[in-house]
């Protein structure tokens, strides 16, 4: 299941929506990303995240299927913010739920990886020198080529 929305997220009620009632759930593994006040050797004021609809939802319903191919997964949530956010705010919540942890584990971070490198939003950071927009990082593709299978 997938949301893009300008709301805020409940973590626990989340959990709550996606597990209730499957009780062959072994392991919940979750992951939140939220506003910092430091990118790039400048205190961050304020981030705005824009994205293109229909577009984003689907390529994350991309992202989230290639999971549950590669992961025996009982169920699995993206939940991705866009709009001005302030230092503190949640932008991302990924939880999966498997029988077992390893497979929630993997799964979680499988699905981090791939949304920071494949994901369509763009991200501009403000602060008291100005705006700029951030740019992809080395190191988030060198995390996510370590999922790319040989096709």
């Amino acid at each position: 299941m997938i949301r893009v929305q300008q709301e805020d997220f409940n973590i626990g009620q989340e959990i709550d929506a996606l597990t209730s009632g499957n009780t062959a759930i072994g392991g919940i593994c979750t992951f939140t990303g939220t506003v910092r006040d430091m990118g790039s050797d400048r205190q961050v004021t304020a981030m705005t995240l824009e994205h293109y609809p229909g577009m984003t939802e689907k390529a994350l319903a991309e992202i989230e299927a290639e999971a549950a191919a590669r992961w025996p997964l009982s169920a699995s949530l993206i939940v991705h913010r866009y709009g001005r956010l302030q230092p503190g705010d949640r932008i991302v919540l990924v939880i999966t739920a498997s029988a077992h942890r390893q497979a929630a584990f993997d799964a979680c971070q499988f699905l981090m990886d791939w949304l920071k490198t494949k994901a369509p939003f763009w991200k501009k950071e403000e602060a008291e020198d100005g705006i700029q927009w951030v740019e992809a990082r080395d190191s988030d593709d060198d995390a996510a080529a370590r999922w790319k299978t040989d096709k």
